[in-house]
């Protein structure tokens, strides 16, 4: 390929940015990128320095620009329907213009791609997860014998359950997090809620991807677990969990947590326990009998 010089390489750029960059993560996306003649880089490293130079160019002349994950597959269906051709910068500029609306995006706030990639493909994931969890409960239909809908029930149960579990959580912020197993993959989301002193300040798209996630455990019956870490000043901090079953939760013991813990999830390996946490049985959440199924 022939040499191209900085500045080419930035006039390139800067054609197919618009506010919003759609940013290729790994070296992986940036091969598949190269098929395409109209892709001028030849290096995954290169291209990133070279993006993360044009950011910071744009913040210094107070343009707001915003990453988003340039996915080469999507883009590729993208030009597909709308009978675009894919090896043109237009076309990678009109996906990157939906992006922004549509995919997971982060603004560019000044700090290093390297710190920023992580957070974008989490962002990714995390998105990724609610809309299959969503999908799953939305085809779940109505209930055989009452008619009601599976999934919004579910939705109802987790939400209530969700509420119970932070009232009876000890004061402090509070890190949930729910794992559901299931063909194909485990599906986790995570919760942060801290604690004003007043109130629990939670992230309410945060909030809507853990509830769906454990709807989906609650409506489907799959395996899955729920643990939650309070920290407050001055004391260990308090871990403890329930797994998933049947319409409800059942306490793990505080062994059970412990293994959990200090268990490594890849490969099985002991990991010595935290100091200065205390791995313990959860709170009654004041339950009487959790109502079983879709048979109300």
């Amino acid at each position: 390929m022939a040499h191209t010089d900085s500045r080419t390489m930035r006039r390139v750029l800067r054609r197919e940015i618009a506010g919003t960059i759609g940013l290729l993560t790994d070296e992986h996306d940036f091969r598949v990128m190269r098929r395409y003649r109209s892709f001028t880089f030849d290096d995954h490293a290169a291209y990133l320095k070279h993006v993360e130079g044009l950011l910071r160019a744009r913040a210094l002349q107070g343009s707001h620009t915003t990453i988003a994950l340039f996915d080469p597959e999507e883009y590729a269906e993208f030009c597909t329907q709308k009978d675009l051709d894919p090896d043109t910068p237009s076309s990678r500029t009109r996906f990157t213009a939906q992006l922004a609306v549509t995919g997971p995006t982060l603004p560019y706030d000044g700090r290093p791609l390297t710190d920023l990639l992580p957070v974008l493909v989490d962002e990714a994931v995390r998105q990724a997860t609610w809309e299959y969890a969503t999908t799953l409960l939305a085809r779940l239909g109505a209930c055989g014998s009452c008619g009601e809908d599976i999934g919004r029930a579910a939705f109802g149960r987790a939400s209530e359950l969700l509420v119970r579990i932070l009232d009876t959580a000890p004061r402090g912020d509070r890190h949930l997090v729910c794992s559901v197993t299931g063909p194909p993959e485990t599906l986790v989301a995570a919760l942060h809620a801290t604690d004003t002193g007043d109130a629990l300040d939670l992230d309410e798209t945060e909030a809507l991807e853990f509830t769906t996630v454990l709807a989906l455990g609650l409506a489907t019956e799959s395996p899955g677990g729920l643990v939650i870490r309070a920290s407050a000043p001055g004391t260990p901090d308090r871990v403890y969990g329930w797994r998933l079953r049947g319409y409800g939760l059942v306490p793990l013991t505080a062994g059970e947590v412990f293994d959990a813990y200090c268990t490594d999830a890849e490969s099985g390996e002991l990991i010595s326990p935290e100091s200065n946490v205390d791995y313990c049985e959860p709170p009654d959440l004041g339950e009487e009998k959790p109502a079983h199924g879709h048979n109300h």
